[in-house]
C-alpha cells in the first residue's frame, strides 16, 4: 500500500464514524406557521385562537375553527384588534384588582 494512501484512508475512516448532530436544520426550527393570511374569517366559526411570537417572524394568530381546520388570521383584522384590546384591558382591570387587595 501507498505511504501516502495510508492517512488518508486513516483520515476519510474518522470523518464518516464521527458523531453525528442530532439537532434539527435551523431551517425546521426558525420557520414562521403563516406563510398567508385570512381577512374574513366569520367570528362564529372560530373555536379556539392562538397567539404566536416566533423569532424573526411576524406576530401570527391562528384560529382553530368549528370544522377543524386551521387558519391563519390576520393580526390587523378590525375585530381581532378589538378583541386583543377588550382582552388587554381585562388583564390590567384584574391586575389592579389584585395590587388593590395585597
Amino acid at each position: 500500500m501507498d505511504v501516502k494512501l495510508l492517512p488518508l484512508m486513516l483520515l476519510l475512516a474518522v470523518i464518516t464514524h464521527g458523531p453525528i448532530s442530532t439537532a434539527k436544520p435551523i431551517s425546521l426550527v426558525e420557520r414562521c406557521w403563516c406563510r398567508s393570511t385570512l381577512n374574513t374569517v366569520p367570528q362564529r366559526s372560530i373555536r379556539e385562537l392562538k397567539f404566536l411570537h416566533t423569532p424573526n417572524c411576524p406576530f401570527q394568530v391562528i384560529a382553530k375553527l368549528k370544522n377543524n381546520r386551521e387558519v391563519c388570521i390576520n393580526p390587523e383584522t378590525k375585530w381581532l384588534q378589538q378583541y386583543l384590546k377588550n382582552a388587554i384591558n381585562k388583564v390590567k382591570k384584574s391586575r389592579r384588582r389584585n395590587n388593590k387587595k395585597n
